[in-house]
């Protein structure tokens, strides 16, 4: 069988939905993080938590998927309690370099 070109309108579809899945608007992010939209907000203003950008005429406030979930590994990483090499628990006892036993 011959292979036809798609119709634009499905190039068009399937490029939408792509970016749709690449790039989280405010809500969206927040959902797929599991944090309100107003944490978000804040976060951007003291210019914490995951990188964002303004996209588009409008300058909507846009995040990646793959940003996001490198953020979530960053912040696993930077946990004591999913990552052992931070873990307290495992530490050598810390010593008073500046102690002196006479007193």
């Amino acid at each position: 069988m011959p292979e036809y070109p798609l119709p634009a309108c499905s190039t068009a579809l399937d490029h939408t939905s792509a970016v749709r899945q690449a790039f989280l608007n405010v809500r969206d992010a927040a959902e797929y993080l599991g944090l309100s939209p107003h944490t978000l907000y804040v976060w951007r203003h003291r210019r914490q938590g995951p990188p964002s950008f303004r996209m588009g005429p409008g300058g909507r406030v846009m995040y990646r998927m793959e940003v996001l979930d490198a953020w979530i590994r960053e912040q696993e990483q930077a946990d004591s309690r999913s990552n052992a090499v931070l873990s307290p628990l495992d530490a050598a006892p810390q010593t008073r370099s500046d102690y002196t036993a006479s007193a």
